[in-house]
């Protein structure tokens, strides 16, 4: 079994909490590509964390807690910026996020930083969420996605918050089609294809993600399990078991990982049927991660899915 390289974000989520009937902000160290990496690890594949890490304490905090994750950091930069901060809050289990720091950390990481026989020799590429609104990680993205010799896989991760009007919308649509056009998997959530593509069905979202040239698109839909779109056949819905959800933080994430650590195992599989199977897999680790608190440090092994899920 080779290893996977996730290219983005990583920063400090200060998650609304409440503590003896008082309002806190509880530290996690979080970031869609980081929750990822370690989900990788945690499902017992190999994963390498490839973006830029502030130089402050919280920095180095993250930098410790990936490689107590069992997550490479050969590929992670230390750069001269305060790390990001996230405050999330709920409605429900959903999370609400809100990104502070300028400059922020997790957007200094440029093609030139890039190690080229780390992304060369990996199985599977990762690359998405907030790192593309950012021109140079964006331009180290493209990079990376040029070199990969692996499977490529891509998850836009929207966060509309850091949209700056239509045109931005319209140039991160424009970015996604690109990646798209290259992978061989791409996952996305409703909540993304609702933003990028308004008014059109997730199946819909899913059969155009694939004419574009994604050989597998898988959409999440929460509580309602998932489309699937692989081969030449029609999209269809994997169901979700029911779980005691309380935090959907890294929901998504962990689909992401499942899907991951299953590709570094097998590769790809023959047909749909193989990859229904995958799906429902990975929507068990993300039913068990919602009934935790947190992103990463929810992220659970194979063992602890099994034992959930009776499988």
């Amino acid at each position: 079994m080779g290893y996977a390289v996730v290219l983005g974000e990583a920063l400090v989520d200060l998650l609304d909490s409440e503590l003896d009937g008082e309002r806190v902000y509880r530290q996690a160290i979080g970031g869609g590509p980081l929750n990822v990496a370690v989900g990788v690890a945690r499902l017992g594949g190999a994963a390498q964390f490839v973006g830029s890490l502030g130089d402050d304490a919280l920095g180095g905090r993250i930098r410790s807690f990936l490689t107590s994750a069992d997550v490479g950091v050969a590929g992670a930069i230390t750069v001269a910026a305060p790390t990001t901060l996230a405050v999330v809050t709920y409605a429900g289990p959903e999370p609400d996020f809100r990104f502070y720091g300028e400059p922020a950390s997790y957007g200094l990481l440029g093609p030139d930083d890039l190690d080229v026989a780390l992304l060369e020799g990996a199985d599977v590429l990762y690359c998405g969420s907030i790192v593309l609104l950012k021109p140079e990680p964006l331009a180290a993205a493209r990079r990376a996605w040029s070199l990969a010799a692996g499977l490529r896989v891509f998850d836009p991760n929207v966060r509309p918050r850091l949209l700056n009007g239509p045109s931005a919308l319209e140039g991160l649509r424009e970015v996604v089609a690109e990646f798209a056009a290259g992978a061989h998997l791409v996952k996305l959530s409703a909540a993304d294809a609702l933003l990028l593509y308004p008014g059109e069905p997730v199946e819909g979202v899913a059969a155009y993600l694939r004419e574009l040239g994604a050989t597998t698109v898988v959409v999440t839909l929460g509580a309602a399990g998932a489309v699937l779109a692989a081969a030449d056949a029609d999209p269809v819905r994997v169901p979700a078991p029911k779980v005691n959800a309380i935090d959907a933080a890294g929901a998504g994430d962990s689909v992401m990982a499942a899907l991951i650590a299953d590709l570094l195992v097998d590769g790809e599989p023959e047909g749909p049927s193989g990859w229904a199977d995958r799906v429902a897999f990975a929507l068990r680790v993300a039913g068990l991660v919602c009934e935790s608190p947190g992103g990463a440090t929810a992220m659970p092994t194979r063992a602890a899915v099994q034992n959930r899920f009776n499988t």
